[in-house]
């Protein structure tokens, strides 16, 4: 964190001179007002103090950054600490002395300092966007109004490992496709580049006429050795067009309703991300949130454009006075036994049990097709490689194979 140079006068009235080490000019004020000084100028450090932020640049150039399994276990510490009556002052203490990650004992330190000059856990944590999502802060604020904060951190904790789980199996299934796909490509681009001009002049000093086929794979070689700074170019300018166009909420949302589309990992993003949202929506409930309070959190976990459009449709449905069970199935996105399941839950007063085994049921169907998600993508990887054997056979193989015929007649 940068250094800033102050000047003061404390409850005597007297000039306080020094450097404090903050995160901005107004935490170092709140530093300073907590420690019964009131700041008269805060300026950044120079000399000296700019010396040290370089190294301390290269200190967090170095350290590695804060992992979700940092926050994961930060959750479950903070629960077993509340749990046994420790002060939190005194347990943030203790968390940022044992913390193995530096870079995240750091973010515990300014919680620490935060909390001193008056700041409520939610907002100092809000200071942190990198480590804390919307979700986490939402509901650590609503373990501070409802002062359960020891249960809403048991709770953060079990979301954060099933969030962190689902993706690492996400990640576990794509690795053998992403693997044979990205082979398929070098191989195709060594043998536009290297392979085919060879066999061209091979077919040039020959003096035959070539299949069509032939004459295509010579053709797009040519291009290819020809202009492939322009196809070069041309490829980032198209991925920089379509991340400028991701990144607008509009294409967001056509983006993320598209990616549901697809034909074996739409079903997969689809579950999973239902899931996360019946994981949270259930422990919202749980934690005392109300419905419509819970809906526009929970909108915020759901990584999905389009389905968090559709929870908030679900929230302005409940709004207008409809029942959960009716604005859901207005969505769309919702199975029909789901459905059932959340009729069921209204009516009983036991929506966040509901929930939970919709998550839980949601997390079963995701878990099966990512077990059986190479043995889905084997036959169109195959296929794929298929066609691309199949045109380079009768490519190059072909004309070989007449001409070895012709020559074998004229022996004759």
């Amino acid at each position: 964190m940068p250094f800033f140079a102050y000047k003061g006068r404390n409850g005597s009235g007297e000039l306080m001179t020094g450097v404090l080490e903050a995160a901005d000019a107004g935490a170092c004020a709140d530093q300073l007002f907590g420690s019964g000084v009131t700041p008269v100028e805060i300026t950044p450090a120079s000399g000296k103090g700019a010396g040290i932020n370089v190294h301390r640049l290269w200190e967090r150039l170095t350290q590695k950054p804060v992992t979700s399994m940092d926050v994961q276990l930060f959750s479950r510490q903070m629960y077993t600490l509340l749990k046994s009556g420790v002060p939190l002052m005194r347990g943030l203490a203790g968390l940022q002395e044992s913390a193995i990650n530096k870079s995240f004992a750091k973010v515990i330190k300014d919680l620490r300092e935060s909390l001193d000059a008056g700041r409520e856990l939610s907002a100092a944590m809000k200071r942190h966007p990198e480590c804390f999502s919307n979700f986490y802060l939402s509901m650590v604020r609503v373990g501070e109004m409802t002062g359960r904060l020891e249960e809403v951190f048991l709770r953060l904790f079990d979301h954060l490992e099933f969030d962190r789980d689902m993706r690492q199996r996400v990640k576990s299934a794509l690795r053998y496709p992403s693997f044979v796909v990205t082979a398929m490509l070098v191989a195709i681009v060594v043998v536009n580049v290297l392979v085919i001009p060879q066999f061209e002049h091979v077919f040039a000093s020959l003096n035959a006429e070539l299949p069509l086929m032939t004459r295509v794979l010579i053709a797009t070689s040519r291009f290819s050795i020809t202009y492939w700074p322009a196809l070069l170019g041309a490829a980032i300018a198209a991925a920089m067009i379509f991340r400028g166009w991701i990144g607008t909420p509009a294409g967001r949302l056509s983006w993320d309703r598209r990616k549901l589309r697809l034909p074996i990992a739409g079903k997969i993003l689809h579950k999973g991300t239902m899931a996360r949202f019946a994981r949270s929506f259930s422990l919202a409930i749980r934690s005392g949130v109300p419905i419509v309070q819970g809906l526009t959190v929970v909108s915020q976990t759901v990584d999905n454009a389009y389905l968090s459009f559709k929870v908030e449709q679900m929230r302005d449905g409940v709004e207008r006075g409809e029942s959960i069970l009716r604005t859901a199935s207005g969505t769309g996105i919702f199975t029909p036994l789901v459905l059932q399941m959340v009729a069921v839950g209204e009516e009983s007063g036991s929506l966040d049990e509901l929930m939970d085994e919709i998550a839980q049921m949601y997390e079963r169907e995701v878990d099966y097709q990512l077990k059986t998600l190479s043995s889905q993508i084997e036959p169109i990887l195959i296929s794929f490689l298929a066609v691309v054997v199949l045109i380079l056979a009768l490519g190059i193989f072909l004309p070989m194979w007449d001409l070895g015929q012709a020559a074998l007649h004229h022996s004759k």
